[in-house]
């Protein structure tokens, strides 16, 4: 019996220090690793990178985070086979994660560059494209929250594109996917909208930004910049594909099957009005029925643009309460009058959408082609007329649109115009809807 006993104790103990000498390895190359990747020698990274995906896969997260750098150093230095072996191994990797480290991963983020590493070398990896939208689907259904990259947002749709001609999607599936494409992209706009406004109000009111706040605010700032390039993308990639022609039988057709579904009926209504087909009557059919089961401030605008009556106009205003929103809804109101070439209205609008919302600087450059399509006609003398180019450029240049504004800035009087007219300093009143004054640079 206690030779039993001293036996179980010495299994028991070699297992412990077996266990110790285990983890005191994996502590020590996990170390090196580390060490190295920070100092971007990812060569002496990789073999403790790889021990480790052996020996303790599911020692530490860090083993995924920096193996993610090595493989990716490596991929970039790599050519022909050895470039695909490196990308196909941190396929792996990115498999490898999910398995050990699920919980403490941002699985749709890290699906969706998996998927844009399959889409970056498809050919390579004889891939086709339904394999490759699969996988970003995959992220998309798995994780939306954490599925925001916008690179990664625009090649789903541009995926969904091609398969929609090469027969394998239906329209209305392109259709949907540019809907939920267009709304993931609004969602991350609105949390760094919100996000930036709140720097903003922070900055007015005269409290300087810590060091912390001037990276969130960079952050916000380059976010909105790109996504704002980004839905420019994915809108053209759908081009002419989403025409009244298309979307009218597709419409009427789906119409009964989902006279009831107030999402399928938004955003119907949404589409045929931004693609000019709101003089149809299933433009008007369908925002009568989306009016009476669930009435919001697009179906109030929408009314308003059909009927004129002011009401409509007032009650879009008072429906809509969430301040992102209602500057979306508002700066559509004045894009509207923009392109009817009711400027003073749109001005307005555009305005009270900059209060709104006052990180989307878009409104600012809509001010600035506004004044400027109007420089003839608002000014009493030719160089009055110039003038009004002054206010154009300050405006574009608020807008961040630097290109813009040095366009204006060319068309409005120089420094010979000004010493001939000898009103250097001197303020100009703008006539007609700018009512404006601006003042001549001092020479």
């Amino acid at each position: 019996m206690r030779t039993k006993i001293t036996l179980l104790i010495a299994l028991m103990f070699g297992l412990n220090f077996g266990f110790a000498q285990n983890t005191e390895e994996c502590m020590t190359k996990l170390s090196l690793m580390s060490e190295a990747s920070k100092a971007k020698n990812y060569e002496a990274a990789y073999q403790p990178f790889m021990d480790l995906r052996k020996d303790c896969p599911k020692y530490n997260k860090a083993i995924y985070v920096y193996g993610e750098k090595i493989l990716n150093h490596y991929i970039d230095k790599a050519a022909g086979a050895d470039k695909l072996a490196y990308v196909k191994d941190l396929l792996s990797m990115y498999d490898e994660r999910l398995v050990h480290f699920e919980s403490q991963t941002k699985v749709g983020d890290m699906i969706s560059d998996k998927a844009q590493l399959m889409y970056k070398y498809k050919t390579e990896l004889g891939l086709s494209n339904e394999e490759v939208y699969n996988t970003f689907d995959k992220a998309y259904t798995t994780d939306l929250k954490t599925f925001k990259n916008p690179k990664a947002l625009y090649t789903y749709f541009s995926l969904m594109v091609d398969l929609f001609d090469a027969g394998k999607k239906t329209d209305q599936e392109l259709f949907d996917k540019y809907d939920d494409v267009v709304d993931k992209i609004e969602t991350e706009v609105k949390i760094s909208s919100e996000g930036l406004n709140k720097l903003i109000a922070k900055e007015e009111a005269g409290t300087a930004l810590t060091k912390k706040d001037k990276q969130y605010k960079k952050y916000y700032e380059s976010s909105l910049k790109v996504f704002d390039q980004i839905v420019g993308s994915v809108d053209s990639k759908l081009g002419d594909r989403a025409n009244c022609q298309n979307l009218i039988p597709l419409y009427q057709k789906d119409y009964e099957a989902n006279k009831n579904n107030t999402v399928w009926l938004q955003r119907a209504m949404n589409k045929l009005y931004e693609k000019g087909c709101k003089t149809d009557p299933m433009f008007v059919k369908i925002l009568n029925q989306k009016n009476t089961i669930e009435p919001n401030a697009d179906t109030a605008y929408y009314l308003y643009i059909n009927t004129g009556e002011q009401r409509y106009l007032d009650q879009t205003m008072q429906l809509e309460t969430d301040p992102i929103k209602k500057a979306k809804l508002t700066k559509k109101i004045g894009l509207d009058f923009y392109k009817s070439g009711s400027y003073g209205k749109a001005r307005q609008y555009f305005q009270q959408a900059l209060s709104l919302n006052p990180s989307d600087k878009k409104p600012h450059e809509y001010i600035s082609r506004s004044y400027a399509a109007s420089a003839n006609s608002c000014g009493d003398t030719n160089f009055n007329k110039r003038a009004v180019f002054w206010l154009a450029a300050t405006e574009a240049r608020k807008a961040g649109n630097t290109a813009l504004a040095n366009s204006y800035q060319a068309k409005a009087p120089t420094k010979s115009e000004i010493f001939s007219a000898g009103n250097a300093g001197q303020t100009i009143k703008i006539g007609c809807w700018i009512g404006r004054s601006v003042t001549v640079p001092s020479l």
